[in-house]
């Protein structure tokens, strides 16, 4: 893309799931990319590991903590656009250990602003979720929907956001919000609902779930790499929140059903109650407007829902090895 060749780019959160798709996507489009991997002492580099080798080479990988502003700061000295994906995102584990939340989403955050701040960064990219609108008041959800934080990860992630904005309006840093809706495809984890059910469709065994009626707004991954492609060239998105959506919702029951039939294979449905939310946090229902990011990034989702389960699906025939069929992942 126009506007990206060249640049000096740091990706947060480049061990993740969209974020290795990110560093992949800025790699082919010929960005410098330095990759701000959580540091581990067995020297893995999350799913980083799983890109091609040739497009790793191209990459440099820094080990670091957001947590630790020293270390952020490091990583940021040279970058002209940083992609700020960092994050603890695991709504049940928030109920269990808020405190870390606090730690990396908003401490983390704040590192990212302060650094961006002090070395004069033209661009920050940050990312925000589609949880911090609770459950919608109207549908479909535009960016002036209430925030509601409905679990302790989607009050950080609120607090973030509110960060960002203010180092926009107080001190000019040119920071766009992207909030992205629920995003899937190759290399996300159990944690999330699309690869637990692949899952345990391709085992053939019974299908463990939570709550069946919430509905949510799924995008294929590459849509949303792409969407924060667009974000770090666009002028017009600065200061701005904009949503990352299909416009689409499907209750889990739904998707489940389709899922089966995408795989041909047929297996019992089974709730357990472990895998609720406590009744109020509970988002019952996502939907996104996304006429702003088609008005300031020029975006719109290139895959159905069917077309991007079946790439899905067919990663996760080839690395069914890598998940735990029945385990739930909080």
């Amino acid at each position: 893309m126009s506007g990206i060749r060249g640049k000096n780019v740091l990706v947060t959160g480049s061990c993740g799931f969209i974020g290795s798709h990110l560093t992949e996507r800025l790699v082919a489009e010929g960005a410098r990319v330095t990759a701000f991997v959580y540091y581990n002492s067995f020297g893995r580099r999350g799913w980083l590991d799983a890109v091609p080798e040739e497009i790793i080479a191209e990459v440099k990988v820094f080990n670091g903590d957001v947590r630790d502003y020293h270390c952020v700061r490091q990583a940021a000295e040279g970058a002209e656009i940083i992609m700020h994906l960092a994050a603890l995102i695991g709504i049940p584990y928030s109920y269990v250990a808020p405190d870390s939340y606090v730690d990396t989403n908003i401490k983390g955050t704040l590192n990212v602003l302060q650094a961006a701040r002090e070395l004069g960064t033209a661009r920050v990219v940050h990312t925000s979720t589609s949880e911090v609108y609770g459950t919608a008041r109207y549908v479909p959800i535009d960016e002036k929907h209430p925030l509601q934080g409905q679990s302790p990860y989607s009050a950080t992630k609120i607090g973030a956001d509110k960060l960002a904005e203010s180092f926009h309006l107080s001190f000019g840093l040119p920071v766009v919000t992207v909030r992205p809706f629920n995003t899937y495809g190759p290399r996300q984890s159990s944690r999330a609902v699309i690869p637990t059910v692949i899952n345990q469709a391709l085992a053939g065994k019974e299908i463990k779930l939570g709550n069946l009626s919430p509905t949510r707004d799924f995008n294929y991954v590459a849509d949303t790499v792409d969407a924060f492609v667009r974000a770090a060239v666009s002028d017009a998105a600065v200061g701005q929140v904009v949503n990352i959506g299909s416009g689409r919702e499907i209750t889990i029951g739904d998707l489940c059903r389709l899922i089966m039939e995408l795989t041909g294979r047929k297996a019992d449905v089974r709730q357990e109650e472990e895998r609720f939310r406590p009744p109020a946090s509970e988002v019952e229902r996502l939907c996104a407007a996304n006429a702003k990011a088609r008005e300031l990034l020029g975006w719109e989702p290139e895959h159905t829902l069917r077309e991007g389960l079946r790439k899905t699906i067919a990663w996760m025939e080839k690395n069914i090895d890598g998940y735990r069929t029945g385990q739930y992942a909080v």
